[in-house]
């Protein structure tokens, strides 16, 4: 096993200094398949003097480092550092760490078969055999995991040719005229109205489906997606290329709602957040003021005697389901016609958080929201441009109303007039690529991407009415 611990010294030191950022999306990969070969042989060479059993029969995976935590690096990012050195990663997640092709359930049978095995750092004798381990046990640091070689030399479904299988020249074009902004670490969309972001039943087209075969490019992984949005809703959407940054993004989301939940004074007056978000909504009514900030729990409720749930703003907090959201509001333009374009500033990210904020809490549900603004929807036909005194309100409300009899309100075919239109979040590729180790991060030096998304065209519509009246 000498030669085994000789071979690993470069090949980590490979992996911590490296600071080209395209090799992050196959970094542990690479390393692996290289790995795999030298310590084979390593161990051949070395089997008659240690008389270990089985000699060239395991594939060795890279020492364990606390580096590839993406969720202690989102929360350093974060400026959590008092919780990320409490984060842990078990056998489990270190190997999908380090073997992304590998599905998770062939993974878990190993486990159950107690076929994995782990030579602990600890081992004073370098002669001890790698000893059983358990899926949940913890990693320290230099641990390295033993899998049976046969997972490697295994045919797994072959990534390019399940893209060449199902690739479709359209589908590609469109998917990536979607694309806002891509780096080594990212890929940011522009998500089209009524196109879900995740497959289920009944759904042939979503968005995580389309970009595992379109917006892989070059890399092992597919893009994994770091937050949602409403099928109906449109804007920016995030994905991470590889699974680490995409834990990273996830950790910070995660993080910012959190923190939002807990402190609700500085919101508002310190601007300089980790993350933020602005969205563009069109709202049936006008606020009572001009702009502020909504704290209200929301919790989910069982309607049409069970057949479907909504969220609702909750009085009881002691509810089980019930979850903090904060969402910071500004008036842009509204007229006498009934119609008020916001501004939304989400500090958490609750479900149709923005939607049940506008309709219960401000009494303006969004133009297009049947599911929490129906009864408004319903007064919409019943609104004349005459009541407007200015030709931008009467264009508006005559725009609307076209759309609306087009549309058919009974019908609920208006769509949604809620748009993510800016978001300002870490330059994680940057962070990865001037060193992305524990020890010495200033989050505080972290630059940041600005990414604007054009509206969609019937919100453009109405916001070219009322720029150029």
């Amino acid at each position: 096993m000498v030669a085994g611990r000789v071979l690993h010294r470069p090949i980590l030191r490979r992996l911590r200094l490296s600071t080209d950022v395209a090799c992050l999306r196959g970094t542990l990969t690479a390393v692996i398949c290289q790995h795999q070969y030298l310590s084979s042989t390593a161990l051949a060479a070395d089997g008659e003097k240690s008389g270990q059993e089985g000699e060239g029969k395991w594939l060795i995976l890279p020492p364990f480092t606390r580096f590839a935590d993406g969720s202690e690096i989102g929360k350093l990012i974060s400026r959590k550092n008092d919780s990320a050195s409490s984060s842990t990663t078990t056998a489990l997640k270190w190997i999908l760490t380090c073997c992304p092709h590998l599905p998770r359930s062939l993974v878990q049978k190993l486990f159950r078969l107690r076929q994995v095995r782990r030579e602990s750092s600890n081992d004073q004798i370098a002669t001890n055999r790698p000893a059983r381990i358990g899926a949940k046990e913890l990693m320290d640091t230099g641990d390295r995991i033993f899998l049976p070689k046969s997972v490697g030399d295994g045919k797994h479904p072959s990534r390019i040719e399940e893209k060449q299988s199902s690739y479709n020249d359209e589908d590609s074009k469109s998917v990536r005229g979607l694309e806002l902004y891509k780096d080594h670490a990212i890929i940011v969309i522009n998500k089209p109205p009524g196109m879900p972001v995740q497959s289920g039943p009944g759904i042939n087209r979503s968005l995580d489906a389309l970009a595992s075969k379109y917006l892989r490019y070059d890399y092992e992984e597919s893009p994994r997606l770091v937050h949602r949005l409403d099928r109906d809703c449109s804007g920016i959407l995030v994905m991470g290329r590889t699974k680490l940054t995409a834990s990273i993004l996830h950790s910070i989301f995660r993080e910012k709602t959190f923190g939002a939940s807990n402190d609700t004074r500085n919101l508002v007056v310190n601007r300089k957040k980790t993350l933020q978000k602005r969205y563009c909504a069109l709202v049936i009514g006008s606020p009572r003021r001009q702009g502020g900030l909504i704290s209200t729990p929301l919790g989910k409720v069982v309607v049409d005697n069970g057949r479907s749930e909504r969220i609702t703003v909750v009085d009881n907090t002691n509810t089980l389901s019930a979850q903090h959201a904060v969402t910071e509001y500004q008036v842009v333009a509204s007229s006498s016609s009934g119609y008020t374009w916001l501004e939304l500033y989400p500090h958490t990210g609750r479900k149709h958080q923005l939607r049940v904020h506008c309709a219960e809490v401000l009494g303006t549900p969004i133009v297009g929201d049947y599911k929490y603004g129906w009864q408004a929807h319903k007064k919409l036909k019943h609104i004349h441009a005459s009541t407007s005194d200015c030709r931008w309100e009467e264009n508006i409300s005559k725009n609307l109303n076209l759309e609306l009899e087009k549309a058919g309100v009974s019908n609920k075919t208006l769509p949604l007039h809620l748009h993510c239109k800016e978001m300002v979040l870490p330059n994680i590729s940057l962070v990865l690529e001037n060193g992305n180790m524990i020890s010495g991060f200033d989050a505080e030096r972290v630059d940041h991407i600005k990414i604007d998304a054009p509206l969609p065209p019937h919100m453009q519509r109405i916001w070219d009415l009322l720029i150029n009246s």
